[in-house]
Parts: C-alpha cells; sequence; structure tokens
C-alpha cells in the first residue's frame, strides 16, 4: 500500500497521474513545499516546471500530472479524492497527525502501487513510530550537516555550540528519533492518550506568561500558553503563543490580542524577573486588562509536578498538538537545561484552573 522515505524527495512525476501534498498549513505547503527555493518549482527545469494556481490550490504538470495541495489542520479535506501518490512534509509537527495520516490512507487507491514519501524532523510520535516499525517502510536519514554546502557557516557553527549533542540538537540537527527523556515528569504517553480535536463548553480561560529577563536572538522566550477549565472539570490547552527575540511591547500585543481572541477570563503573569515592568507594559497596551501577578516561590520541577500529576491522572488534555512545547514538557528540568519558557506558562495555566483555591461563599445561620 505504501513506501515511506524519510528525509528525501524522489522524483515519482511521470509515474504518477493525480498527487496528494500535504503540510501542517496550506501556507507552508506554498512557502517551503511548492515555492521555496528547494520546493517543486525551484527543481525543475522550464519545460517540466509545473504551473501552480494558489486558488485551486493545485499543480499541473506539462505531462498532466496533477497534485493537490492539503493542510494537516483539515483532516475532513482528504476524505473523498484518490490519489497514486503522496508527498507529506514535517508529519511530525502535523495538529491532527494520526487522524489525517489515516484519512490519506484511504485516498491512496490509485495505480499499480500507491506510495507516499514523507519528509519530516522525527518526534516520537505514535503515528511516526508505527510508521518506522511497517515492513513496508523504507527509511533514509541525513543531518543538517549533511547539507551544509547550502547552509550559513555562521549558522552551523551556532548551531554545534549551542545544542551539540543535547536532546534537542539530536533531534532537529541530527535527525534521530529521541523517545521520553527518563528524567522527565511529564510523560508522551498521558498527552497522547489526553488528545483531542475539539474542546468542550469552557467556564474559565486563562492566558499565562512567563516573560523573558531581556529580548534577543540569545535571550529566553516568553512563554505564553491559553488554557481553559471545561463545564466536565477537566483543564483544556487551546494554544501556545510562546516566542523568542520579541521586545516587551511586542510580546505583551501577542498576549492581549490573545486574551481577547480567547475571550479570556484572566491574564496570568509570573512577575520574578520583570516585576512591576511586567505589569506596566501589559497595561501600557490595554489599561483594563484582568491581570494576576503570580511570584514563583518553588524551583520549576517543584511547581510543574501536581501538574504533571494531573496529566498522570487524565485531567488535563491538549487541543491539537504543540511540538514545541510537547517537546519541552518530555524534557528533563534542572541545571544546564534550556530554560523551559512554555512549560513555565503551561504550569501557571493549569495550576490557575484546577490547583488554585478559591474562597468558596458560605452562609452563617444566627
Amino acid at each position: 500500500m505504501k513506501a515511506i522515505a524519510l528525509g528525501i524527495w524522489e522524483p515519482i512525476i511521470g509515474k504518477a497521474e493525480r498527487i496528494a501534498i500535504v503540510a501542517p498549513t496550506f501556507a507552508e505547503a506554498r512557502l517551503v513545499m511548492i515555492e521555496g527555493k528547494s520546493g517543486l518549482l525551484a527543481i525543475h527545469g522550464e519545460d517540466e516546471r509545473p504551473v501552480f494556481e494558489p486558488s485551486k490550490r493545485q499543480l499541473t504538470w506539462p505531462n498532466g500530472c496533477v497534485a493537490h495541495v492539503y493542510s494537516a489542520e483539515e483532516p475532513d479535506g482528504l476524505r473523498g479524492p484518490q490519489f497514486d501518490a503522496a508527498w507529506c512534509d514535517e508529519l511530525a509537527k502535523w495538529k491532527h497527525a494520526g487522524q489525517v495520516w489515516d484519512m490519506l490512507q484511504f485516498a491512496l487507491r490509485l495505480g499499480e502501487r500507491p506510495c507516499a514519501v514523507v519528509t519530516t524532523t522525527p518526534r516520537p510520535i505514535p503515528v511516526l513510530k508505527r510508521l518506522l516499525a511497517d515492513q513496508g517502510t523504507v527509511t533514509s536519514r541525513s543531518t543538517t550537516f549533511d547539507n551544509s554546502k547550502y547552509l550559513a557557516k555562521s549558522f552551523l557553527d551556532d548551531m554545534k555550540e549551542r545544542y551539540g549533542d543535547t536532546r534537542l540538537g539530536r533531534q532537529e540537527l541530527n535527525g534521530e528519533l529521541i523517545e521520553d527523556d527518563p528524567d522527565a515528569i511529564f510523560k508522551r504517553d498521558h498527552i497522547e492518550k489526553a488528545r483531542v480535536s475539539f474542546a468542550p463548553e469552557l467556564k474559565r480561560v486563562v492566558v499565562a506568561v512567563d516573560p523573558p529577563a531581556g529580548f534577543g536572538k540569545k535571550s529566553n522566550a516568553c512563554g505564553i500558553v491559553c488554557a481553559g477549565l471545561g463545564v466536565d472539570g477537566r483543564c483544556y490547552v487551546l494554544e501556545d503563543r510562546s516566542a523568542q527575540g520579541l521586545r516587551p511591547a511586542q510580546w505583551a500585543r501577542r498576549i492581549v490580542a490573545l486574551y481577547y481572541a480567547r475571550n479570556a477570563d484572566r491574564v496570568v503573569a509570573e512577575v520574578n524577573q520583570g516585576g512591576a515592568m511586567v505589569e506596566q507594559v501589559l497595561r501600557e497596551v490595554d489599561p483594563d486588562l484582568a491581570l494576576r501577578s503570580v511570584h514563583a516561590t518553588r524551583g520549576k520541577q517543584a511547581r510543574a509536578e501536581p501538574v504533571a500529576a494531573l496529566y498522570e491522572q487524565g485531567r488535563v488534555s491538549h487541543v491539537g498538538a504543540f511540538a514545541e512545547l510537547e517537546d519541552e514538557m518530555c524534557s528533563a528540568i534542572g541545571e544546564g537545561q534550556k530554560s523551559p519558557d512554555r512549560l513555565d506558562a503551561l504550569v501557571w495555566a493549569v495550576s490557575d484552573l484546577m490547583l488554585r483555591r478559591r474562597a468558596e461563599p458560605r452562609v452563617r445561620i444566627l
């Protein structure tokens, strides 16, 4: 049914008539897979180059072969069409990876031997592990440094210095499939078992923030995570809008925009590093923002452990997938580790919704 190759694109034009191109989003398909420097338009000669029609999400080759572009954000988009080949990019960061892959398998039903090519940075998600264990899978691996001829030397040197033999470097630079860190307090299985596509009605929504002490390429990221408390009493992680290199005014605007987009009840901001500055920056963007400042009195791991227990009990669900956040969660927390800014924001959000004691109204009988 399928032949999967990881890390390579083998030309199948001429053998296939209908192709599915699947990316995390349509924008990424267009910017990377189609119009990118090494995309489909760039690798073909003038006589072979396909015509791209963005409005139709379609490429047409001179020989009549047609490719349709799909977003992994819309699994039902693959319900109905049929293909004899597919190219799937960055499968490990698809929001609904298992569901989209399954729908694609039903659509790969034309020709003598329907096949798919998967190009992805590996992450230990169930569907990728299942593919690698499949006897019909052909695997090819390459590292970032194998492509050094086409990359800036300063970038390669910086990556080696920063990430070297770290877990993140082995995954992102060397293309290794890294399983759970044995010292991590969060487990991928707990996240996967509770993952959902949609959240129920929410009683309360918060945006939690772990602001950086500075800004620039080498500064910590600003952790920004939105979560809600469902009417079923469970917590739902809705968005990870964390970003690195933003100035205070920029991350403040991002926080306020998310606050209104999600109709949140409150922003919960850690103020250990910034103190009054954090509230001041946010108030400058929106003076009426509902804001609660929190102070970290315990270490990161001690704060995270009660939240990890909620995950183990199946009381927290991720609505879709958050690759960078989940990688951070499933890595060890400790000295010498990269600051887990996304995780910090997640911990504040879940703690506010599920662990913070609130005063209950009481009736006194006289």
